[in-house]
Order: C-alpha cells, then sequence, then structure tokens
C-alpha cells in the first residue's frame, strides 16, 4: 500500500505530521490492505493566515484494485480533525463499495435452497 501525502504553502509537512498520517490510514485500512493499492492525501489551508472557520481541508483519494479512484474531502476547524473527518467519509465509502461487490448485489437468490413450512 503506497500513501503519498501533499500539502499546500500554508501547511508544514513535518515528518511528524507526515508519519501521523500515514499510521492512521494504515490502522484504520488494514483490514483493506491487499484491495487497496495507493492512497494520495492532500492537505491545505484554505484561507492561509487570515485563519476562519473551516479552513483546514483533507482531501483522500484512495485506489482499490479492480474499482475507479474514489475521493474524499473534509473540511474542519483544525488540521487534524480534518483529517480523521477524511478518513472516516473514506472508510464508509470504501466499505460500501466492497459491501456491493461482496454481496452480489443485483443477483437472484436462489430460490430452489429454500423450504417451505
Amino acid at each position: 500500500m503506497n500513501i503519498e501525502i501533499r500539502t499546500d504553502k500554508n501547511i508544514h509537512g513535518s515528518d511528524r505530521l507526515i508519519d501521523y498520517v500515514r499510521d492512521e490510514l494504515k490502522q484504520q485500512f488494514q483490514r483493506y490492505s491487499e484491495k487497496i493499492t495507493h492512497f494520495e492525501v492532500h492537505l491545505s489551508d484554505i484561507n492561509g493566515d487570515r485563519g476562519g472557520e473551516l479552513d483546514k481541508r483533507c482531501m483522500i483519494e484512495a485506489r482499490p484494485a479492480g474499482f475507479k479512484p474514489v475521493a474524499v474531502t473534509h473540511k474542519a476547524d483544525n488540521i487534524d480533525l480534518a483529517i480523521h473527518g477524511a478518513i472516516d467519509k473514506l472508510k464508509r465509502t470504501i466499505e460500501h463499495s466492497f459491501a456491493k461487490t461482496d454481496h452480489g448485489r443485483g443477483t437472484r437468490p436462489d430460490w430452489s435452497e429454500t423450504t417451505e413450512a
């Protein structure tokens, strides 16, 4: 699982921040480590030095093997909340996508296995 992290000019991409984001992604998506080949994370401060509400943004794109890439964005008051909000959204989206294929959605049930009471 390849994890790429980028920041804009207003967010200092320290080793600590990069390690933190990598660790969170690995922990939250360890269940899908064989199914997701790549994560791309973009962290930005929309207002720069001016500040403001919901001015930190985290966009995460995941590339699951055999699926189209999935991207989510979350804005929050600080970078930590933005990261966790985006991870939560991505996790729900990925689980939903995998669940649709695991349950064979759109296929007809085999009624011959049911018994009459």
